[in-house]
């Protein structure tokens, strides 16, 4: 077998699991709202919430953080970037907008972080994108301007709407940070390290703006209703935290690392059908057919963006233009 084809295959397969593994991660963190919401339901501020969730992750995570100690002499930045703006930003500033615009447009202005991700390859880096990326970006966006139905909140907040696009840039850091030292073999800061010290990172920022000193603790010896059925409040705090943040931490950053950050972010975009699709089955909230359209066009966004963006490592241009075809032909001759 040529050495060219084996590489391809290992190129190959390399993507296909970095895929997958975005795919779970999307699925877990799109489940973090079914979890939650009967929580708040039940009594809890969305603050409190999120701080049991990152703060539980930061404890199931504490013996890696021991373990790769060494993570926070070599990358003290790195972790703090990441504690502060993939955990602690996107979480504070998401539950922020929403007390103030509708939830569908905060999550819409959020999930713009995947072209926000594509111009920080195109203008901060400098490296071109295809075409055909940022025709998945802009089908990802437009599906999901429909799947979150954008039209019924017609009257905005100035300040609302400057949350969530907080959210959406902490959500490019969560991306970019992912991506950080991916290619710098042995010397990589390790992936599980970076999380455990960025959840850590993370549960002390929400302390001081989430304050559980004040929250209702017995809300957690009680149940929660789910669609009408009582579920233990222990077991959905044990799925938001292991599920829709260790899960999902781990395998989104994994991803990141074997994909690139503008391919993982077009694919988190599933994250909102998921958890549409979730809350349909799970809390009655039933999809209307423009939601239904809006989620096929996502899947088809993000598969056009993962199938036409060059795997990382290849050698293969970024994006095609007069010079490089020009280039290709005096190769040739």
């Amino acid at each position: 077998m040529p050495v060219g084809t084996s590489g391809s295959g290992e190129v190959g397969r390399g993507r296909g699991v970095g895929l997958g593994l975005a795919l779970v991660s999307a699925v877990a963190f799109g489940g973090s709202g079914v979890a939650a919401k009967p929580l708040i339901e039940a009594g809890l501020e969305p603050l409190h919430v999120v701080w049991l969730r990152v703060t539980g992750a930061a404890l199931v995570m504490l013996p890696l953080a021991v373990r790769h100690r060494a993570l926070v002499r070599r990358r003290p930045a790195l972790l703090a970037g990441f504690g502060l703006l993939a955990v602690a930003g996107v979480q504070a500033f998401y539950f922020a907008s929403i007390s103030r615009i509708p939830v569908g447009v905060a999550l819409l202005v959020e999930y713009l972080a995947p072209a926000l991700v594509l111009g920080w390859v195109r203008f901060v880096q400098r490296r071109p994108v295809t075409r055909a990326a940022a025709l998945g970006v802009v089908l990802a966006v437009g599906g999901l301007a429909c799947v979150v139905e954008v039209w019924s909140g017609l009257s905005f907040d100035a300040l609302g709407l400057l949350l969530a696009l907080g959210a959406a840039c902490c959500q490019v850091g969560y991306f970019v940070l992912s991506d950080q030292g991916s290619d710098a073999g042995d010397q990589a800061p390790d992936p599980l390290g970076v999380i455990a010290y960025g959840l850590l990172v993370g549960a002390l920022v929400l302390t001081v703006v989430a304050r559980p000193w004040g929250m209702d603790w017995s809300v957690l010896s009680g149940s929660a209703d789910l669609d009408g059925t009582p579920v233990a409040a222990g077991l959905l705090l044990g799925w938001l935290v292991l599920l829709a943040t260790v899960v999902a931490y781990v395998t989104g950053v994994v991803a990141v690392r074997r994909l690139s950050p503008q391919v993982a972010g077009v694919v988190a975009c599933l994250e909102a059908v998921i958890a549409t699709g979730l809350a349909w089955v799970l809390l009655g909230e039933h999809l209307s057919a423009p939601q239904i359209v809006g989620g096929a066009v996502v899947l088809v966004g993000a598969f056009i963006a993962q199938s036409s963006a060059p795997a990382k490592g290849s050698a293969e241009p970024v994006a095609r233009g007069p010079e490089t075809d020009l280039a290709a032909r005096r190769t040739a001759a």
